[in-house]
């Protein structure tokens, strides 16, 4: 699951590491750095985007995993509603607001000026980029994994193809970035859909009578998971802001490291998202052992995963450094992240693999809090010392905090996955307990979060 929905991914990060490339190769600082701070105002709709997939995921492969294949098939149709209605407010209330929020970012001059036409082009097209990334979540949610890396590998493709014949063969420059991003949008759409509707069947026909219950149930999961998404574009908000003040080249390399780190950790990002449809249909089945072996397999993955990225990114960095055509604070920045900063990530994998046991384990309010700790205790004091001591002090800083309340979220979900149900005895076949059918107590009582007391 972790490894077909990296491809996905990384192929989606791949074409933003090459979008920047093409755009730092178009030799103006001030446009590298717009991309940048375009990309954290983007970095909040993503997030609202996975927020909702969360509970979609959640929701939808509980149901499968209790033999409720029906009600799944209504509320995912509800989903792709409330997900189209959510990221239009969303895409509206950010382009009122565009200027004094790329301002508020440290953005100036000739830099804001570029965020702004980024962004005016690509910010209503944020209910496609939902759409399709609900249906990637509702594929995911019945293990078709194949198909859900096909939603992003098309959508990457389409931009792959688009971004050099717009911004240099047209001499469009960042608009014609905008414009590739759109498209690629509309390509993500057109394939989830597909997918979703002619290869599963998983849309019912839409019931506005019960869109309301449908929604206050996808929500329950879902607007914790909001929550605890936008925590980390907060920090990342904050973290660019600290480097702003060092000028434009330290924000373009900042904005290198952030298009760079997705591709890198790319399997990392894709467990969280892979790990939750197990931990749900399991739960769902009563599979409770299921569920802790899930946990322990995702963190033992994850080490491994972030080792070998570290490794590539020490070994590689001056061929990074060369690519962007990256001097002065944007090279220092990239090779210290390179050579010891990106092994924080360790802990920020951590964490994410305890935000999946978290969101489908009944408790998505401890995803939310942690995530919040970690984007304002664990990074605004951190960067604020850090930034005294240049650039790459604010990066070391958030790594700090991210290995506080990474290392704190991992031990409280363990600590919840171990009380979900007596252990099965250590010789016994995973698949020994038995799958409670539809519409029994057990099954009913496998879907119920556990109680509030036990937090």
């Amino acid at each position: 699951m972790s490894t077909t929905a990296a491809v996905g991914l990384i192929a989606v990060f791949v074409v933003d590491l090459i979008n920047l490339f093409y755009i730092s190769r178009l030799g103006e600082k001030e446009i590298a750095a717009a991309v940048g701070f375009a990309g954290v105002v983007g970095f909040f709709h993503t997030s609202v985007c996975i927020g909702v997939t969360i509970g979609i995921t959640a929701v939808v492969a509980r149901a499968i995993g209790a033999g409720r294949r029906a009600d799944a098939r209504c509320i995912a149709t509800s989903s792709l509603v409330l997900m189209v209605a959510v990221t239009a407010c969303v895409g509206i209330v950010t382009l009122m607001f565009l200027h004094p929020l790329l301002r508020a970012l440290g953005a100036t001059g000739d830099t804001e000026r570029y965020a702004a036409r980024y962004l005016a082009i690509t910010v209503m097209s944020m209910p496609l980029l939902g759409v399709g990334m609900a249906c990637a979540a509702l594929l995911r949610s019945v293990g078709d994994a194949r198909r859900a890396m096909m939603v992003t590998l098309g959508a990457a493709v389409a931009t792959a193809v688009l971004d050099p014949i717009l911004i240099f063969g047209l001499g469009m420059g960042v608009e014609g970035a905008a414009t590739a991003s759109v498209v690629s949008r509309c390509m993500l759409a057109a394939v989830g859909m597909r997918g979703v509707v002619v290869r599963h069947h998983l849309l019912a026909r839409f019931d506005p009578g019960r869109l309301r219950a449908d929604a206050r149930l996808l929500m329950g999961v879902a607007g914790p998971g909001v929550l605890t998404n936008l925590a980390t574009p907060v920090g990342a908000a904050f973290v660019t802001h600290s480097i702003a003040q060092f000028g434009a080249s330290a924000v373009a390399g900042q904005a290198i490291i952030d298009r760079m780190t997705p591709v890198a950790f790319g399997l990392v990002y894709s467990l969280s998202g892979a790990v939750g449809p197990i931990l749900a249909q399991n739960l769902g089945a009563g599979q409770f052992r299921r569920v802790r072996v899930a946990l322990r397999a995702s963190l033992l993955f994850m080490v491994f995963a972030v080792g070998a990225a570290w490794l590539l990114l020490a070994l590689g960095q001056s061929l990074i450094v060369w690519a962007f055509s990256a001097e002065g604070p944007a090279a220092a920045l990239i090779h210290a992240y390179c050579s010891w900063i990106a092994a924080g990530f360790f802990f920020v994998g951590a964490l994410f693999v305890a935000n999946a046991a978290f969101n489908n384990l009944g408790r998505p309010l401890l995803s939310t809090g942690f995530n919040w700790a970690r984007a304002t205790l664990g990074t605004i004091p951190f960067a604020w010392i850090g930034s005294h001591y240049g650039p790459a002090g604010v990066l070391v800083g958030q790594a700090a905090g991210a290995a506080i309340f990474g290392t704190l979220a991992m031990v409280v979900a363990f600590r919840l996955a171990a009380r979900l149900g007596p252990a099965q005895d250590a010789g016994a076949s995973l698949d020994a307990a038995p799958v409670p059918e539809a519409g029994s107590a057990s099954a009913l009582a496998a879907l119920m979060p556990p109680n509030a007391d036990d937090a």
